[in-house]
């Protein structure tokens, strides 16, 4: 073993022989047992922070045990890069959000390679690409046709310097998370899903979650916030005498 560790030698020839024996590529038709590792996807904002590094060697080592179990294991890794942040950025440097969003993806992609993670990028994906979110609209039809999507006026928070919509956690005192922008309360026309629909179903299934901690199952509870309401009838006596109503005037 050579005293000193050179990690940009050794870690770069190692990394390259993983790639050419494709050891974390998976098989569907493996006898072995299945074992599926899914990390939240980054959103491409151009490189990764101490905060992703983090959370994908989590979900990274999970894998590896999984994998020296003898499992046939699939990590894959993808990109959260529909929305408005990305049109906002674009915007800003002056260049099409495409060739922007897909020059950060190539960028971060390098960055998580060079940290030995062992995903099957074979299955990478972008949320940005037709091929993936012409399901997503395939199935938002399909809710609409069942009378489970409709739309109404709502408030939210909106953030007049980024134009976008935020939500809760990311407004910080009153501010925008990202630009530090006063937060304004703005009216505007939204779709919704009718979750209400499914409500008793989802409360119900929760007993059903063998493994959850008992503090998760109750957010959940809160969170879908079923309730139902009270009819009461209150006896009132029949006064002797007619009411009367009195008025004031405010200033008296």
């Amino acid at each position: 073993m050579q005293e000193n560790y050179k990690p940009l030698a050794i870690e770069q020839e190692v990394q390259a022989a993983w790639d050419a024996s494709g050891v974390f590529n998976v098989s569907e038709s493996s006898t072995q047992d299945k074992y599926y590792c899914l990390s939240m996807f980054p959103y491409p904002s151009g490189k990764l922070h101490m905060g992703h590094v983090r959370n994908y060697t989590i979900g990274d080592v999970i894998s590896r045990y999984q994998r020296m179990l003898g499992k046939n294991v699939l990590q894959p890794m993808g990109w959260d890069a529909f929305g408005l942040p990305a049109e906002n950025a674009a915007m800003q440097h002056g260049v099409h959000p495409a060739d922007w969003t897909y020059s950060n993806i190539d960028y971060m992609r390098d960055q998580l390679k060079r940290l030995g993670f062992g995903y099957d990028w074979n299955r990478e994906l972008a949320t940005c690409d037709p091929s993936y979110y012409k399901w997503e609209q395939w199935f938002f039809l399909k809710l609409l046709e069942k009378g489970l999507v409709y739309k109404k006026t709502a408030p939210v928070n909106w953030c007049p310097h980024d134009m976008t919509v935020l939500a809760n956690e990311q407004v910080i005192d009153g501010c925008c998370w990202r630009c530090d922008t006063q937060v304004e309360r703005k009216e505007i026309a939204q779709w919704f899903l009718k979750i209400t629909a499914y409500a008793d179903e989802l409360l119900a299934s929760l007993e059903t979650l063998d493994g959850w901690p008992e503090q998760v199952k109750t957010m959940q509870a809160n969170w879908i916030g079923r309730s139902e309401g009270v009819e009461m009838d209150f006896p009132v006596p029949e006064p002797d005498q007619p009411l009367s109503i009195y008025t004031t005037r405010p200033d008296t």
